[in-house]
């Protein structure tokens, strides 16, 4: 048995209904990544300090988690601020700048918060998967109800 990682079979964290914030109003970059923090807080899956982590990395090391046109990928580091694996998805009324030179402004934020550093490799590698269809952005930012994100989400993985 072999050890080698295959992206192709990565699993998202499961989405709850608490994790899905549609048309959320946000002022800047930072209540826009402190929904998606507040929303993994929300269903069980993060503390506030996880939240508070998420902003800083964006303070500390500018706006790297902008990873696609209108697509924010909100998270820290593996820690005891993470109670269990889990996603959030915030869409924005009005889209915000986070200040990344290409990929401004941003309508979608993935909340991502993992327990281990194994497990955020995979999750970020099942959200690579899904995102490949860059119509997926557009798609969640105009979904109107959670299930229509979960269903974007499921339909754009690879199949097994």
């Amino acid at each position: 048995m072999t050890d080698s990682f295959d992206p192709a079979e990565a699993q998202l964290p499961p989405l709850a209904d608490r994790a899905i914030v549609l048309h959320a109003r946000a002022d800047d970059w930072r209540d826009a990544v402190r929904l998606a923090g507040d929303a993994l807080v929300d269903c069980g899956c993060a503390t506030s300090e996880y939240t508070d982590a998420m902003v800083r990395m964006v303070d500390d090391h500018g706006p790297y988690i902008v990873i696609a046109p209108g697509l924010a990928l909100a998270h820290a580091r593996p820690g005891p601020e993470v109670r269990r694996d889990g996603l959030s998805v915030v869409t924005l009324a009005t889209p915000v700048a986070f200040g990344h030179a290409h990929n401004d402004p941003v309508r979608v934020v993935i909340g991502l918060a993992v327990h281990a550093p194994d497990a955020h490799l995979t999750s970020v590698a099942a959200l690579a998967n899904v995102f490949n269809d860059a119509s997926a952005i557009h798609a969640i930012a105009d979904a109107t109800t959670r299930d229509q994100v979960r269903n974007i989400l499921d339909a754009r993985r690879p199949a097994p």
